[in-house]
C-alpha cells in the first residue's frame, strides 16, 4: 500500500558537464543587471571566474560582485542587501559551495526588505518572510548541501549565544539550479570529503525518516548508490575524473530534494547547535558524527523489537547497497545493519574527518550542545544519554 504524501516543487534543473555555458542564455530572461555572489578564492583560482566575466562583458551584461568567505552571518546579509537595495538588481547568481548558495538565496530574499534578516529567521525573529525576492540562480561548486534545490537559507551567528537558523519560504527555492560538475574538479580533497559525507548524511537521514515516501526513498537510494561508488575516488585519484564528479554532483542534488521532502535526523539536529556555538564547517560536523549516530539509531531500533523492524530494514537496505548485493537476505537484517556501521566507520577514517575536539569542543560543552539539540525526523527516539554518547565518541 503506497502511503499518502506530498512533494515540494523543485527548481528548473540544468545538469551536466559544460552546462555553465547555458548561463549566458538564461540571464537575459531575468534582466541585465546582475549581482554575483561567489566564494572568496576557489572560483578565481580555478580560472572560471575570468572565463565568466569575459562572457558577461562580451554580452554587455552589467554585473556586481561580492565574495563570501565563511558560512553567512546576519551582518553580512544585511550589509549586502542594504548596499544593493537601490541598485535595481534584476538577478542574483550564487556560484560556490553551500555557504555561498545560502548567502545568495538570503540576499535575493532580503534586497526587497528594509530590515534585518534576523527578524525573519526561524526561532530568532518574529516576522514571517512573504517570499518576495530577486530571481535567483544557484550554481554549486561542491557536492554536499544540495542547497541549490531547497527553500531555506541557513544563517549562522557563532558564539556562546550563537545560532544556526533558517530563512525559509517556498518561493525562495532557486529559479534555476545549474549544476556543472566541471566546476567541482578543483575542489580540495578535504572539502570534497566533508561535502560528500554531508550529502550521504542527508540521503541516509531522509531515507530512514518517518516522513519519507516511495518517491523520496527512490531518489535517496539512487544518490547513495552513486556516493558509494565514487566518494573515496572523488577525494583521491578520481578528483579530476568528470564521471566521478558528475556522480557526486547528482547525489548532492538528490540529497537536497529528499531532505526538503522527508526531513532529516539527529545528525542535523546536532549540527545546528554545534555550528552556532563553534566555528566548524557544517560538512565536517555531519561527516564526523554520521557513523556514531547511525550505530546508536540501529541499537535503539533493535531494542524496540518488532516495532523497530521497519527502521532496521531500511538501514539494512543501505548495508546491502554498500556491500554490492541486490536484496536483503532473510534473517540477515542485523548483519547488514552492522555492515553499514562498519562502512561508515571506514569512510570516516579513510577520509580523515576531524574529531570535534579539533575545533575546541570538549567534554564541558557536551551538556550545552545536547540541551539545544533536536531529533528532527529521526527514525527512533533518543534520550540525552544516547545523544551524549554520539558526541563523546567523536571528541
Amino acid at each position: 500500500m503506497i502511503p499518502s504524501f506530498s512533494f515540494a516543487r523543485i527548481p528548473n534543473i540544468i545538469f551536466g558537464a559544460g552546462k555553465l555555458n547555458e548561463l549566458y542564455g538564461i540571464i537575459p530572461k531575468f534582466g541585465k543587471n546582475i549581482l554575483f555572489v561567489i566564494g572568496e578564492n576557489s572560483l578565481k583560482k580555478s580560472g572560471k571566474w575570468e572565463e565568466i566575466t569575459s562572457n558577461l562583458e562580451s554580452k554587455s551584461f552589467n554585473y556586481s560582485l561580492i565574495s563570501i568567505s565563511n558560512e553567512p552571518a546576519p551582518t553580512i546579509i544585511d550589509e549586502v542587501a542594504t548596499k544593493f537595495r537601490k541598485k535595481n538588481i534584476e538577478l542574483v547568481v550564487g556560484i560556490g559551495g553551500g555557504s555561498v548558495t545560502d548567502a545568495g538565496k538570503a540576499i535575493s530574499a532580503m534586497i526587497p526588505k528594509e530590515d534585518s534578516i534576523k527578524n525573519y529567521l526561524e526561532g530568532v525573529g518574529s516576522k514571517t518572510h512573504d517570499g518576495k525576492k530577486i530571481p535567483y540562480i544557484a550554481i554549486p561548486t561542491t557536492s554536499g548541501t544540495g542547497s541549490e534545490a531547497t527553500k531555506n537559507a541557513v544563517i549562522s551567528e557563532i558564539g556562546p549565544k550563537g545560532f544556526k537558523k533558517s530563512l525559509r519560504h517556498d518561493n525562495l527555492i532557486p529559479n534555476v539550479a545549474l549544476i556543472d560538475p566541471e566546476l567541482m574538479i578543483p575542489c580540495p580533497s578535504s572539502i570534497s570529503a566533508a561535502c560528500g559525507m554531508d550529502a550521504f548524511t542527508q540521503l541516509l537521514e531522509a531515507y530512514v525518516s518517518p516522513k519519507g515516501s516511495p518517491m523520496t526513498d527512490t531518489l535517496a537510494f539512487s544518490g547513495m548508490k552513486y556516493i558509494n561508488k565514487n566518494l573515496l575516488s572523488a577525494c583521491s585519484s578520481g578528483a579530476s575524473n568528470i564521471e566521478v564528479r558528475t556522480a557526486m554532483a547528482y547525489a548532492s542534488l538528490m540529497s537536497g530534494i529528499t531532505l526538503a521532502n522527508a526531513g532529516l535526523g539527529i545528525v542535523h539536529g546536532l549540527a545546528g547547535p554545534i555550528g552556532g556555538l563553534f566555528d566548524i564547517p557544517h560538512g565536517v560536523i555531519c561527516g564526523t558524527l554520521l557513523a556514531e549516530a547511525t550505530k546508536i539509531n540501529i541499537e535503539k531500533l533493535q531494542e524496540l523489537g518488532s516495532s523497530g523492524k521497519e527502521g532496521l530494514r531500511k538501514y539494512a537496505d543501505i548495508g546491502v547497497l554498500l556491500l554490492g548485493n541486490k536484496f536483503v537476505e532473510q534473517g540477515k537484517i542485523d548483519e547488514y545493519c552492522s555492515i553499514l556501521g562498519y562502512t561508515l566507520d571506514g569512510w570516516t577514517q579513510d577520509l580523515k574527518l576531524e574529531r570535534l575536539g579539533k575545533y575546541g569542543i570538549n567534554i564541558k560543552d557536551i551538556e550545552k550542545i545536547v540541551e539545544k539539540a533536536g531529533l528532527k525526523n529521526n527514525p527512533v527516539n533518543l534520550n540525552k544519554k544516547d545523544i551524549k554518547t554520539i558526541l563523546i565518541n567523536r571528541l
